[in-house]
């Protein structure tokens, strides 16, 4: 399912890499609402299933020690994930609205770009109500639980990733109207999902899909291999990125206070048809303008 969202025509929205393009984005599946979700069904996982969190959530906490920045552990901690088994989202909600106003809502595994956004525009995240299996533990085709919950829900706790998102949930369906949804896809990559940030003068990580992922949240702070660069928005949406691989760059913010200025004031329509105008760059490369924090092997 993944591919190089340097080319336009496929569906190269976030929820499209991450959370999933349905494969009938007009109809929701037997059992679900209209706006794709469905209950949790928390009582029906098994104890394997619960088995599979909880060796996986050991796994990551180990490999993520000293690597995330501290408002995921916080996260962590003031939401109770550090608890036996998958999360019962009706228990997790209480906590987490409670400190942002965000919810996790349960979906089958894959939504429109359009419901995904919405979503997002009203401070609900969409989470798998299913879990990988053992024979998957470090590959999935689609998001699960764990990436979903594990990965986001932690920062969502934080004020200020918590208004980044919403903010995103807009972006997305203005994107979309506008034709220019592999532009902001590469927003949400970059950061969302794979971003770095500077905190007490060192390299962390709050991207989900780092952290949720036992062999690139090593990867992304201590391998030689990639480029770090310093975060600028037109960069990034000129920024093709390919989702087989671990990164080739990933790009650092200065700290998680100031995400929400990624995006405030910025007139996006003109960034889009700026960045139509240049050259795509291949993730690999580095531009001379680019403020580098360590250039890749």
């Amino acid at each position: 399912m993944f591919k190089d969202v340097s080319d336009p025509t496929p569906l190269g929205a976030p929820a499209a890499e991450r959370h999933g393009a349905a494969k009938d984005p007009t109809c929701p599946p037997p059992g679900a609402a209209a706006d794709w979700t469905v209950p949790q069904r928390w009582d029906a996982l098994s104890a394997e299933d619960h088995a599979v969190w909880d060796f996986l959530f050991a796994r990551q906490q180990d490999a993520l020690a000293g690597r995330a920045v501290r408002a995921f552990e916080e996260g962590l901690e003031v939401l109770r994930l550090s608890r036996p088994g998958v999360p019962d989202f009706d228990e997790l909600n209480e906590r987490l609205f409670g400190r942002t106003g965000w919810t996790v809502v349960a979906v089958p595994g894959l939504v429109p770009d359009d419901v995904f956004f919405e979503h997002l525009r009203h401070r609900r995240f969409p989470a798998g109500n299913f879990i990988r299996k053992r024979s998957q533990l470090d590959y999935l085709e689609e998001p699960d639980v764990f990436h979903d919950v594990f990965g986001h829900v932690p920062l969502l706790a934080n004020p200020a990733v918590a208004d980044f998102m919403q903010a995103l949930g807009e972006l997305g369906l203005q994107a979309l109207e506008a034709g220019a949804l592999h532009r902001l896809a590469r927003l949400y990559w970059y950061t969302v999902e794979f971003g770095l940030a500077r905190e007490d003068d060192c390299l962390k990580i709050y991207g989900a899909g780092i952290v949720s992922s036992f062999g690139e949240s090593r990867f992304s702070l201590e391998s030689p291999e990639p480029n770090r660069i310093a975060f600028d928005l037109e960069r990034v949406l000129r920024t093709a990125y390919r989702s087989d691989a671990f990164q080739k760059s990933y790009f650092v913010i200065d700290g998680l206070p100031g995400l929400l200025k990624v995006t405030e004031g910025r007139d996006f329509e003109a960034l889009y048809r700026a960045a139509e105008a240049d050259a795509d760059i291949d993730p690999a490369t580095v531009s001379p303008a680019d403020r580098l924090v360590a250039v890749g092997a």
